[in-house]
C-alpha cells in the first residue's frame, strides 16, 4: 500500500539565514523562526539539525519550543553530528522532550571519524531505548563512507529503529552516482532529505559543478522518490533541503534562499496531492 510521506522544511532549508561561519548575518533564524515558516510554508515538519545545536537549548526553552510546535501543528525532528556515546545519549533525551520520532545524525565531527564498526559500537547498547522511546535513529549518508559501509552499519544494527536518512546530494563526495545511492539505500531509508541540483561542465571543459536549485528544477526524480519511499512503507517524512548558491551579498543570497523555499514547498505540496 502506497503510504503518502508528509512534507517539511529543516534548519538547512535555510542554512544562510540560520547562520553560516564566516558570513555573519545580524538577525539569525532561530528554531522558533522555522515553526513560523513552517507554518506560512503548509509543511508538517520541522527537523532541526546539527545547525541548531540543541544541546545547548534549557529544558524550559525545548519545551517552550514543543509547546509552540503543537500550537502550530507542526511535528518536530531532531538532528546532530558527531555520533558518539555522549551525544547519542543526550539526543535521545532531547528527541523525547520534543516527541521526535526521527534522530538523523551524521556521524563524523570535528577530528572524529569512526569505522564502520566503531559506529555499531556506539549504537547497539541504545537500541533498546530507542526502541522504547519509539525514536527512529537515521544516519544520515554523508561523504566520507560508501553506501554499502552504510549499509553494512544497518544490517549490523539489525532493528528497524536504525535506517538510513537519504541526502539525495551527499554522496557525490565520495564518488557515488546519485542513481546508484538512490537504488542502495531507498531500501534502508527512514527520512528523505529532498535536495535537487543540477550538474554542468565548467566553460573551459576541465571539471563540472554541482550547484543546488529549487525542488523540482534540477536533475533529480523526485516524483520517483516520493512514490517509491511510499510504496516501501519504511520513510514517513521528506524534508527539504536546499544548496542555495551565494550571490552578491549575504542579504540577496537570504532572499533567494527565502524564493526558492517557497517555490520548492509549492512542488512538493502538489507533488504530495497526487
Amino acid at each position: 500500500m502506497n503510504q503518502p510521506l508528509e512534507i517539511g522544511i529543516g534548519s538547512y532549508t535555510y542554512t544562510w539565514a540560520m547562520g553560516v561561519s564566516g558570513y555573519d548575518t545580524q538577525q539569525p533564524m532561530t528554531a522558533f523562526d522555522l515553526i513560523a515558516k513552517a507554518v506560512k510554508l503548509k509543511a508538517k515538519i520541522v527537523q532541526l539539525a546539527d545547525n541548531v545545536p540543541l544541546d545547548r537549548f534549557l529544558k524550559e526553552e525545548l519545551i517552550a519550543l514543543l509547546r509552540l510546535a503543537e500550537k502550530k501543528s507542526v511535528k518536530l525532528e531532531t538532528g546532530s553530528r558527531g555520533l558518539t556515546p555522549k551525544r547519542l545519549e543526550h539526543y535521545i533525551w532531547i528527541s523525547q522532550i520534543l516527541h521526535s520520532e526521527i534522530l538523523r545524525f551524521v556521524i563524523d565531527g570535528k577530528d572524529y571519524q569512526p569505522s564502520c564498526d566503531e559506529v555499531i559500537k556506539v549504537i547497539k547498547p541504545f537500541i533498546r531505548r530507542l526502541e522504547a522511546a519509539n525514536i527512529r535513529l537515521a544516519i544520515e549518508n554523508h561523504d566520507r563512507l560508501t553506501c554499502d559501509e552504510f549499509i553494512y552499519i544497518i544490517r549490523k544494527c539489525n532493528s528497524p529503529y536504525i535506517g538510513i536518512c537519504l541526502d539525495t546530494v551527499n554522496s557525490l563526495g565520495v564518488p557515488e552516482g546519485t542513481s546508484e545511492v538512490i537504488l542502495k539505500l531507498l531500501p534502508h531509508t527512514i527520512n528523505l532529505h529532498v535536495k535537487d541540483f543540477t550538474i554542468e561542465r565548467l566553460d573551459h571543459q576541465m571539471g563540472f559543478k554541482v550547484e543546488g536549485v529549487p525542488a523540482g528544477k534540477g536533475k533529480l526524480d523526485i516524483p520517483f522518490l516520493i512514490k517509491e519511499l511510499g510504496r516501501l512503507g519504511k520513510c514517513k517524512t521528506a524534508i527539504l533541503e536546499l544548496w542555495t548558491p551565494f550571490g552578491k551579498t549575504l542579504e540577496e543570497t537570504i532572499d533567494r534562499e527565502n524564493r526558492w523555499a517557497v517555490e520548492s514547498m509549492n512542488y512538493l505540496n502538489q507533488l504530495s496531492l497526487k
